[in-house]
Formats: C-alpha cells, sequence, structure tokens
C-alpha cells in the first residue's frame, strides 16, 4: 500500500472521530501545529526517523511534546500510534487527505485564478461568486499572477483548468495556421 493511501486511512479515521465530536476544524489546527513543528526542526526529523533511535525514546519525544502542545486528544492518540507504527512521516499526507475531506464535507471547492495582472479585490469577489454558482460549492480562491500568460485567465478547479489565456489561444492559432499550411 502505498504511503499517500496509508495517511488517508489514518485522515479519514481521524476526520470521522472529529466529526461525532463536532470539533473538525480544531483537529485540523492541531494536527497542522504539530506538523509545522516537526517540519520546522530538522533535528528533531532526524531523530524521530533514525533507526538509532529506541521506539521507546521517539515514544517519549512525542508525548513530551503532546503534553506541551495541549493539543487535542484525538491528535495525540494518532501522534503515538503513528510513533509506535513507525510511520511519522506520514503526517504531511495525513494533513492534506484531512484538509480535503473538510473541505469535501462541507462543499467547499479550491480554485486556483492565474492572471497576467493583479486582480482588484472586487473582481475576485464576482468571480468567486461565479464559480460557486457554476459549481454548485462555497468556492476558496487563490489568486496568482504570472506575466507569461500575456492576458485573459487560468482557472483551475480541482483538477479541471479551464485555459482563457492569451498565450494558449495563440498556441491554438498557430496550430490551425499550420495544419492549414
Amino acid at each position: 500500500m502505498s504511503s499517500r493511501a496509508s495517511a488517508a486511512r489514518y485522515a479519514r479515521a481521524l476526520f470521522d472521530v472529529a466529526l461525532a465530536d463536532a470539533d473538525v476544524a480544531r483537529t485540523e489546527q492541531d494536527l497542522n501545529d504539530f506538523a509545522a513543528l516537526l517540519s520546522g526542526h530538522e533535528t528533531l526529523q532526524k531523530a524521530l526517523a533514525s533507526p538509532g533511535v529506541p521506539p521507546s525514546g521517539k515514544r517519549a519525544v512525542i508525548e513530551a511534546l503532546i503534553a506541551r502542545a495541549h493539543g487535542s486528544e484525538r491528535v495525540g492518540k494518532l501522534l503515538l500510534m503513528l510513533v509506535d507504527r513507525d510511520r511519522l512521516d506520514l503526517l504531511p499526507d495525513v494533513l492534506v487527505v484531512f484538509r480535503e475531506r473538510r473541505m469535501e464535507h462541507e462543499r467547499v471547492v479550491q480554485a486556483e485564478i492565474t492572471t497576467a495582472e493583479p486582480l482588484e479585490a472586487a473582481a475576485v469577489e464576482r468571480l468567486a461568486a461565479r464559480l460557486s454558482a457554476a459549481t454548485n460549492r462555497q468556492v476558496a480562491m487563490r489568486t496568482r499572477v504570472d506575466p507569461a500568460i500575456i492576458g485573459g485567465m487560468v482557472t483551475r478547479i480541482g483538477s479541471t483548468v479551464y485555459d482563457g489565456s492569451v498565450v494558449t489561444q495563440l498556441a491554438r492559432i498557430r496550430e490551425r495556421l499550420i495544419r492549414q499550411g
């Protein structure tokens, strides 16, 4: 089983428990905080991944971090389970899958808008409203600027891309001219 599939199993179980307790947001925040703590300390990462550190030592470190963080009990149990199974490396993927599951549950879709020039706030709001109506979901938007697209817009919603950029339109015209030529 791939690490992503393993992480998905842990994330789904954690999400189901958090949902039953109506504490999804706090659980995600605790999971995020702990993942950020680990990713921010290279020495800690190495120690927890090292085969030279006994499992009891790794567990003691995680227990100390949990106690200090005052996070939710469910996240603490998950972390201890991961460290006991030597799968703490799954934590970033668990967080990603947990977020995806929360967004699906809340009927939120992530959209990324790429334009050649920065969009004004009012234009972003209008675009979010249109995308929300088109997808029948709430839209969480990220915007980015890429002058290479020359003009127009590229919209990515999940795995679907709507490319209305000038550079793509010029490439299509070029291909048509080559085929006709």
